[in-house]
């Protein structure tokens, strides 16, 4: 008869963790990065909950990852563990074992429910510098981005050349004032939904409506995520809004 697998005991505890991608790190791939947390935990000697079966690993939910090369100020993931901890205790541990611009931002007790669920929607900080274009052409274009019933885009993927409609996954976008210098700032908040749209995608839907060039390396960064409340962005550690 072949040998069973070892059966683990059930998680007692669920933390839900914040984090930031920053500078050179937001490079990283989220398998780059799923592989650097499971290190992490492991030096901070987190006690982690494990699955099952012949091949056991940390039972670790990662939910809504920024796309290789945004920054982030809001990436979430949920850990079991096999005992109750301090939360705060948690936190400078894993901040300590992870390179700076992976940084732990905060760790909650989970209040139950999908992590990924709670992950409606993104608010982007896109910074720009547009190729002979100024503030005034940017926000002719936006004008008319937002005037459009859809604007339909390309990306390749997975599956091959996909399209799809850029326009609808945006809740808001507007031009804003840019602490980069000689950058312009689009506020851009999008809905999440299958495929999911991208700040590039909507870059290329603005070039495509109004002839736009972004000019060459914009950065963004992913300033919230959470569930979307009257068009804003709100807290996903938390049970409600």
């Amino acid at each position: 008869m072949p040998e069973q697998p070892e059966q683990q005991a059930p998680p007692v505890q669920r933390l839900r963790v914040r984090y930031a991608k920053r500078g050179r790190l937001r490079f990283t791939s989220h398998r780059d990065f799923s592989r650097a947390f499971e290190r992490a935990v492991f030096r901070a000697r987190v006690p982690m909950a494990y699955s099952s079966g012949f091949n056991p690993h940390p039972r670790i939910s990662y939910a809504g990852a920024a796309p290789t090369g945004s920054a982030s100020e809001a990436e979430y993931l949920e850990i079991a563990l096999k005992e109750v901890v301090d939360p705060a205790a948690i936190h400078a541990l894993l901040d300590e074992a992870l390179p700076p611009g992976l940084d732990v931002l905060e760790v909650v007790v989970s209040p139950g429910g999908s992590l990924a669920d709670r992950l409606e929607a993104s608010r982007w900080a896109l910074d720009l510098t547009p190729v002979g274009a100024g503030r005034p052409e940017l926000e002719a274009a936006v004008a008319a981005f937002l005037a459009a019933a859809e604007v339909t885009v390309e990306r390749m993927t997975k599956k091959g050349l996909r399209q799809m409609d850029c326009r609808a996954a945006v809740v808001h976008l507007e031009v804003v004032d840019s602490d980069r210098a000689g950058a312009v700032r689009l506020d851009l908040l999008l809905r999440h939904g299958v495929p999911a749209i991208r700040p590039d995608d909507v870059l290329r839907g603005l070039a495509q409506v109004s002839g736009l060039d972004a000019g060459g390396a914009p950065l963004f960064t992913r300033l919230a995520q959470g569930p979307l409340v009257d068009d804003a962005v709100g807290d996903p550690l938390t049970s409600e809004g």
